[in-house]
């Protein structure tokens, strides 16, 4: 069994309902949800015309290889009507895999760790809730301490506590 460190966020419909409905379906097709952070609510990155997102982050157990993991991330997102149509645009759910296990993987198809999450809070805010001592397997530095020095502006508050 490997853990599987996961991002959620959703700005469509009802971004809360839409996380709850995402843990539900990794929960029943990819593992067991060890840790949940708690809900964010971040401003959008990149097109910044758009809602405010829900973020959270999981740390799930799964016999699933990385590569499987993401083939049922990409089988929940259309299940929950995600279509891609522009990078950063407005999405219904966003299901990204930060860490698998202390992996480094680098194909087409496949970065993890995830490569754009050193400075983004709102990824590095629900990891440090859920995993603040884990370390990045290429930076060799913990979540918190990553957290400590992003340069990271846009507002991230907490919803739930």
């Amino acid at each position: 069994m490997e853990v599987c460190i996961l991002h959620l966020g959703s700005n469509l419909g009802d971004p809360q309902h839409n996380i709850s409905l995402a843990e539900y379906l990794i929960a029943k097709r990819i593992g067991l949800i060890g840790a949940k952070s708690r809900l964010y609510t971040t401003e959008p990155w990149g097109e910044v015309d758009q809602n405010p997102f829900v973020n959270n982050a999981l740390v799930v157990n799964t016999n699933l290889s990385a590569e499987e993991v993401l083939r049922e991330i990409s089988t929940i997102e259309k299940k929950m009507g995600r279509t891609r149509t522009e990078q950063w645009g407005p999405r219904i759910i966003d299901i990204d895999i930060i860490f698998y296990a202390d992996q480094i993987i680098k194909n087409d198809d496949l970065i993890i760790p995830h490569p754009r999450l050193t400075n983004r809070n709102f990824v590095l805010f629900p990891l440090a809730d859920i995993c603040p001592d884990f370390v990045h397997p290429e930076m060799k530095k913990s979540i918190r301490a990553i957290l400590t020095s992003s340069t990271d502006t846009l507002k991230v508050e907490v919803i739930h506590e």
